[in-house]
Formats: C-alpha cells, structure tokens, sequence
C-alpha cells in the first residue's frame, strides 16, 4: 500500500523533471510535521501542464501509471489526494471542460490518452461533481 509519505518517490523516478520543484517544497515546508502534499500535487499539474504546453511529453505514460497506482494501491488519504489533489488542480487550470482552451491552448482533454481505467473514472467523477451530482466523489465506493 502506498501511503501519504511515499506517494512521491515514484512521482520524482517516472518524472525526474519535477525534482527541483520537489526540493524546493520540501525547504519551503522543512518545518511542518506533516507535509501539504495538497500543494505539492497542485505544483505538479502545473508543472505537467507547462510540460505539455511545450510539446514536452516524454515519460507521460509513466507519470500517469503512478498516479493510477497512487488511485488502486494507494491508502485512503493518497486516493483523494490523486484525485482532489491532482486531477482535479488540472481540470481546474484548464477550466475544466473543452469549451475553454486553458494554459497555452492545453485542453483537459490532451491528459485523457494517458489515464488509466481507474484514473480515468475519478477524472470522470469530478466532471459530474462539477456538474451538480454532490454523490459523485464519495471515495468510499
């Protein structure tokens, strides 16, 4: 299972890129007891999202199958942080549907190739969130 404390190592090994941004969180944060890993994910969508706005997709494919591995083998608080935390700081960047061309002419729609089947289900239930459906990002189902 992976937990609130190590959810980023496979992060910083699928996208070395994010390193430097990560050790700066870690300074800025060096002294609260538990991590904003929140804001962390939050930098990282940035980050991914400025990474596709270049053209610079190498290793997407790996970042997203560790977040598909933070939303299956993840313990409760690394689940909603993949997808409250992550997911949902891009589709928030982006404006959260394909009616606006978010940063630089990214689209939400430009991360969907690379979710997988659980990643994708909570992108999916976010949309429904946003659009009334209160229910739809219970993690206990």
């Amino acid at each position: 299972m992976i937990e609130r404390d190590e959810m980023f190592a496979p992060m910083l090994e699928a996208d070395p890129s994010f390193i430097g941004q990560w050790q700066t969180f870690l300074a800025d944060y060096s002294d609260e007891p538990d991590l904003p890993q929140y804001l962390a994910l939050g930098d990282l969508a940035l980050h991914l999202i400025d990474r596709m706005r270049r053209g610079d997709i190498a290793n997407f494919d790996k970042v997203f199958e560790v977040v598909e591995r933070w939303h299956i083998d993840g313990d409760e608080y690394v689940q909603e942080a993949a997808t409250v935390g992550f997911l949902e700081s891009i589709q928030n960047h982006l404006g959260g549907n394909d009616r606006f061309k978010g940063d630089g002419g990214v689209r939400a729609s430009d991360f969907e190739p690379y979710l997988g089947p659980e990643t994708r289900k909570w992108w999916d239930k976010l949309y429904r969130f946003w659009e009334g459906d209160s229910s739809a990002l219970r993690f206990d189902t």
